[in-house]
């Protein structure tokens, strides 16, 4: 059965699906078998990995909404031993329409228990915000990993999301917790940049990645190509940077120290 986490931050812009769709190619690279489900409407996740949004016959929406079985979904991505559920703007009505439905908060999880076997890891992308669909990946996750960019706002908004976690972990998922916390867009030129990493570490004593997430360019170029980092440019400091989280969070998960 994998080990399904999701990768969520309500705040916009600090690497989430950046982080769900190479951290998922590195592990794939390591001989594990991931499934990325991508649940934010804006469906980065699944353009970032080659596949056209605009071209899909079916997608995670019609999974939420109509009960369609994820095995009909699943698509093969450009990374080696990445799967992907696909999402386009369809799901953006989903929240709407999920309302009259009993269980709503569970859908995304009784859906995934007939293809979770399949795999080692299963990811969620959630959007950037607290609605419906990021309730439905945290109550199907074992786990939570939560980036968070090295800016001036970095912590804006934790407090909010931990109580939002916290109320899940209560209501829905007693098994919920936080897998680790990723730092992303790391300028070692700035001051700024190391005072985040610093106060990040105090909030979240001892859940923080020592593996640093750097800003650069071929990181930012890569999803354009439809390709993870891993692929696009192996040598670069953003595939190295996701090679060593990647053999960060599996040792970790075998109880390294």
């Amino acid at each position: 059965m994998a080990r399904i986490v999701t990768i969520f931050n309500q705040k916009g812009g600090v690497g989430k699906t950046t982080t769900v769709i190479n951290l998922a190619a590195a592990l794939g690279k390591l001989g594990k078998n991931v499934l990325i489900v991508d649940i934010d409407p804006q469906g980065n996740a699944t353009s970032g990995l080659g596949i056209d949004k605009k071209d899909l016959n079916l997608s995670i929406y019609h999974s939420l909404v109509s009960g369609v079985a994820l095995a009909e979904i699943v698509q093969k991505t450009s990374a080696e031993n990445v799967d992907l559920i696909p999402s386009n703007v369809d799901l953006a009505g989903a929240e709407i329409e999920m309302i009259e439905m009993e269980n709503r908060e569970l859908a995304l999880r009784k859906n995934l228990d007939n293809i979770a076997m399949d795999y080692d890891f299963v990811f969620i992308d959630c959007p950037p915000s607290l609605g419906l669909l990021s309730i439905n990946g945290l109550s199907a996750s074992h786990s939570v990993l939560i980036p968070i960019q090295c800016e001036y706002y970095a912590l804006e908004g934790v407090s909010q999301l931990i109580d939002t976690i916290m109320l899940v972990k209560r209501g829905l998922n007693p098994e919920l917790e936080v897998e680790g916390v990723v730092l992303s867009m790391f300028d070692g030129r700035t001051n700024l940049s190391i005072q985040v990493v610093e106060e990040v570490k105090k909030h979240f004593r001892g859940k923080v990645y020592t593996s640093i997430i750097p800003r650069n360019v071929r990181l930012a170029e890569a999803p354009s190509y439809g390709l993870s980092v891993i692929d696009y440019d192996s040598k670069s400091k953003g595939a190295e940077a996701y090679g060593d989280l990647a053999e960060e969070f599996l040792y970790l998960l075998e109880g390294g120290f």
